[in-house]
């Protein structure tokens, strides 16, 4: 009489293990599966975030570079026309500015950050625009050999700028479209991740401007 209930209690307890077996396999293939994919997640943005970070280097080399230009235009210009001391200290004082601003990777998160460092390259611009009008009504100055390498080296380096800020902008865009994806948005806030600025350029600045002397 026992017998036979003691093979059904001991069928129903191999039944419950052999159950809660396949749960708990199913429970950890499930975790192992959501733990893979959130490191593919992570991994992806830490890739993205590393991208526009190069980009943004670039972006200051390229700005670095316009500057290091910037000494031995002024002096050039100088040599042939010292009266206009009004445009040239403009030149060299937004030059100083421009120059003391650099972005770190961390504050290309902060969009006031980016938009003190754009107004001081904007200033620099602008000057630079004025200095250049001024040289118009000098032509010994136009014909210069050595001001004459300047303007194809600024010329360069302002094409470079432009084609910099849109390589910057278009690695912040696939970076931030990454970022807000769901279910991509729960790891990144998760793990700190944070929308990056754009690089918003002066109206009109999108088409580099015409160095011509």
């Amino acid at each position: 009489m026992y017998a036979p209930l003691a093979t059904a209690v001991n069928v129903g307890i191999i039944a419950f293990v052999r159950a809660l077996v396949i749960v708990l396999a199913v429970v950890a293939v499930l975790v192992v599966g959501v733990l893979v994919w959130a490191v593919g997640v992570n991994n992806q943005l830490v890739t993205l975030d590393q991208n526009v970070n190069e980009k943004w280097a670039q972006v200051q080399n390229v700005y670095q570079r316009r500057a290091d230009l910037i000494p031995n235009l002024v002096e050039t210009v100088k040599g042939f026309a010292a009266q206009e001391r009004a445009v040239l200290t403009e030149v060299t004082q937004a030059r100083a500015n421009a120059t003391s601003i650099r972005l770190t990777p961390e504050a290309l998160n902060d969009p006031q950050a980016m938009a003190k460092f754009q107004a001081a390259q904007n200033q620099l611009s602008g000057a630079l625009s004025r200095l250049l009008v001024t040289v118009e009504r000098y032509p010994e100055l136009k014909s210069n050999a050595n001001f004459l390498a300047l303007q194809t080296q600024l010329e360069g380096t302002e094409n470079r700028i432009t084609v910099e800020r849109q390589r910057y902008n278009e690695a912040v865009r696939e970076y931030n479209t990454r970022l807000r994806l769901f279910p991509a948005s729960v790891i990144a806030g998760v793990m700190g991740f944070r929308p990056k600025a754009f690089f918003e350029a002066a109206p009109g600045s999108e088409t580099p401007p015409k160095v011509k002397f």
